[in-house]
């Protein structure tokens, strides 16, 4: 299958492309090949020229804090004339040509206050709390919209084995290896998303043609400092330069954070796609790393 990319250069989108490319050809339009996201007439005639069947939609501003700043600015902010127009261009694009359309979004759009012990499943009604989570909330209502066959993806916390620029997970080893100590939240739940099953999912929903939301996450909620913990063992790193913190003490001053972001994975695993649990994710990312040197 031939897929056109919007933002492929970035954590997520790389590692799909280096995952996938022996099964399915992408070409992207990103800042990298000269179109800018939020010009329509430039994504429109990048989209027309595209013989892809299938729009992978990945760009992004996705710094919650960066977005936050943007709020006061409103729908002339980055934040929403990316997050926002620039999906909206991307989707009348998609249904000018008749493409097909994967939108990744993030378990943001949800609140946090639901103490549901299985997680939020993908019929639960978004209540985003931060800017960031408006303006991406708002792009999945415009795919949703959309008169061409979709699918939003809803991701959390990802994390890869390597990457110019950190992800969580790298950012709390490199930091353990260096003995400087982790302030860890130990009152937020996450279920990060191994971006190699992510690919194994994408794989799989191309294949079946399968359209609708679906929360692509990892089988195990843990909260950050649940996580630094686990990343110390996986790497037989010190656990002592661990230290507990507070959401409200370590995001003080910030955008607010969501309490409890877990999320069901039950719908794509049904699919036959088997998500791992963030320790089965954190060997992996080692056993790669290993096998690299």
């Amino acid at each position: 299958m031939k897929i056109l990319g919007v933002g492929l250069s970035g954590l997520v989108g790389s590692r799909i492309v280096e995952l996938l490319q022996n099964k399915h050809s992408f070409e992207d339009i990103s800042y990298d090949t000269g179109v800018d996201i939020i010009d329509k007439q430039a994504v429109t005639k990048a989209v027309q020229a595209s013989s892809a069947q299938i729009i992978f939609h990945l760009a992004a501003k996705a710094n919650v804090d960066a977005c936050e700043e943007d709020k006061s600015k409103g729908k002339m902010g980055d934040a929403w004339r990316i997050n926002v127009e620039g999906t909206r261009n991307v989707v009348d694009a998609a249904v000018t040509t008749g493409k097909r359309i994967i939108y990744i979004s993030t378990d943001f759009v949800f609140d946090g206050e639901e103490t549901l012990q299985n997680g939020y499943r993908e019929d639960a009604v978004p209540n985003p709390l931060n800017w960031y989570a408006v303006t991406k909330y708002e792009g999945e209502k415009i795919v949703a919209a959309a008169s061409v066959p979709w699918a939003v993806l809803r991701i959390a916390y990802p994390y890869r084995s390597f990457f110019p620029r950190n992800d969580f997970v790298r950012a709390i080893l490199t930091r353990l290896q260096k003995g400087e100590v982790v302030h860890a939240v130990e009152d937020h739940v996450m279920s990060p998303t191994f971006i190699d099953d992510l690919a194994s999912a994408i794989n799989m929903l191309i294949e079946r043609k399968a359209t609708g939301i679906y929360h692509v996450v990892g089988s195990q909620f843990v909260t950050p400092y649940q996580a630094a913990l686990a990343i110390a063992e996986t790497f037989s790193l010190p656990k002592s330069l661990i230290a507990k913190t507070t959401r409200d003490n370590y995001f003080a001053g910030r955008a607010k954070r969501p309490f409890r972001l877990a999320l069901n994975n039950d719908k794509i695993e049904q699919l036959g796609v088997r998500m791992r649990t963030f320790e089965e994710g954190l060997l992996e990312v080692r056993s790669q790393i290993n096998n690299s040197k």
